[in-house]
């Protein structure tokens, strides 16, 4: 398995490099820059770089600012603070003033560890869907990650990267497509998983599992969640359908899939993710094992879906 790159160096140095070549490109921090080693943009960007301070409301109407100049402005927060702190300023000042914008949310759900419950965004996925127009991804590698960056140059509007900041594990090679915004990483004929972010990890391992058991399921990670291409419904249909995400249940991924799949039928939805629950204080590893973001718990609902 190759090695992977943290998802923060892959960001910071995605801004380094693209923004020597582009003039265009602005990065904004609310004195996080050691956290994402966005540290070293200054010495490259420039005044394109700024540094508000705890001001997450007042980043996003710099980053506004910047935009009607013609700048291509990236903001970047943990994820409670570029989702639930700064909503009304995103949905107005960039969503309904139809603004080009990123904004990266780091620390996903439980890799937010020791940071705890307060820092531990099972939320913002669902608060970001709510905005018209705007492109939704949690990205599950470094490759992957990447790709999305490029493609936020090349789209305009609103969007919202959902990520971790640590090095994840080797998901993709390099020479994938990501066009559509979704990879089929398992083919199978019982069952599908829809995954994303570091459950797409949880979702190969369920699969290896269960294909020891002789049960063959589809594995697909749906890396943008808004919008989802119209391949996915074809994909999903006439078997049932478990996902699994570092979310809450409602509002993310499975609320996602289960509205698209809402007129068909023959395609039930099965939901792994937190239930009801806000977050708390621990290593990743106990975390996703207390809130059942596991494997075993994927593969738990998969049997009991064909039963």
């Amino acid at each position: 398995m190759r090695q992977t790159k943290e998802m923060r160096l892959v960001y910071s140095d995605f801004l380094a490099e693209m923004g020597k070549v582009n003039q265009e490109i602005a990065a904004l921090e609310a004195d996080l820059s050691s956290s994402m080693s966005t540290s070293k943009l200054p010495s490259i960007l420039g005044g394109r770089y700024v540094n508000v301070g705890i001001m997450e409301q007042e980043m996003v109407g710099v980053a506004a600012g910047l935009s009607i100049l013609g700048y291509k402005p990236y903001l970047h927060t943990f994820g409670p603070f570029a989702s639930r702190r700064v909503f009304d300023q995103v949905f107005l000042s960039l969503g309904y003033a139809q603004l080009n914008a990123t904004v990266i949310g780091s620390d996903a759900g439980v890799s937010a560890e020791m940071n705890g419950g307060t820092h531990m965004p099972f939320e913002d996925l669902g608060l970001m869907r709510l905005i018209p127009k705007a492109r939704i991804y949690e990205v599950s590698d470094d490759v992957q990650f990447r790709a999305v960056l490029e493609e936020t140059l090349a789209e305009d509007g609103l969007k919202y990267i959902r990520t971790i900041r640590k090095a994840p594990t080797a998901i993709y090679q390099g020479d994938e497509d990501f066009s559509k915004g979704y990879c089929v990483l398992r083919e199978g004929e019982d069952a599908t998983i829809v995954a994303s972010g570091i459950m797409v990890e949880q979702a190969l391992k369920a699969a290896d599992s269960l294909a020891e058991a002789g049960i063959a399921v589809q594995v697909i990670d749906l890396f943008r969640i808004k919008p989802i291409h119209e391949d996915v419904l074809d994909l999903l249909a006439g078997k049932p359908v478990i996902t699994a995400e570092n979310h809450n249940r409602v509002g993310g991924l499975g609320s996602a899939i289960c509205e698209l799949v809402s007129t068909s039928s023959n395609t039930p939805v099965y939901r792994v993710g937190v239930d009801e629950s806000f977050g708390q204080v621990g290593q990743q590893a106990y975390l996703m094992d207390v809130y059942g973001l596991t494997a075993e718990k994927i593969v738990e609902q998969v049997q009991a879906a064909l039963a």
